[in-house]
């Protein structure tokens, strides 16, 4: 009897939906609230874009300087998607990081932490860098 119990159990734990991703849309402060950054759908997945530079970098140009396209270079970082591609991968959103300090992207996973703050890792292989950016009011 409890070998049978044991395996409807199992089964009713493998055949439950799986659990979908909490949401992460909204405006958020970046790490050391240096901008603002809008995450909403784009299609059938969702974006991140800089709404607003709060503390810009001295002496550097407001725009995406460091981009390895030179035809966007001069393109504004107000408006720039840092976020793209991010589909609901369970408990986390999965998608694509650009880091305009550095003109890279990388993997990146973004997540709810339980105080309400976002959990933002831009990963390469299994090393991730890991922010955590603040919900907006």
């Amino acid at each position: 009897m409890k070998s049978v119990a044991m395996a409807l159990f199992t089964l009713a734990v493998i055949a439950s939906p799986a659990q979908a991703a909490q949401p992460v849309t909204g405006r958020w402060a970046t790490v050391d609230g240096k901008a603002i950054v809008q995450i909403a759908p784009c299609g059938r997945q969702l974006c991140g874009r800089i709404e607003k530079i709060v503390k810009p970098t001295p002496g550097r140009p407001q725009t995406d300087i460091k981009n390895p396209d030179p035809a966007l270079r001069s393109k504004p970082l107000v408006g720039l998607a840092l976020l793209t591609g991010f589909e609901d991968a369970g408990d986390i959103w999965k998608g694509t990081i650009y880091d305009p300090e550095s003109g890279k992207s990388y993997a990146s996973k973004v997540s709810r932490n339980g105080n309400g703050t976002l959990k933002v890792q831009g990963c390469i292989a299994i090393f991730c860098k890991t922010q955590t950016w603040t919900p907006m009011r």
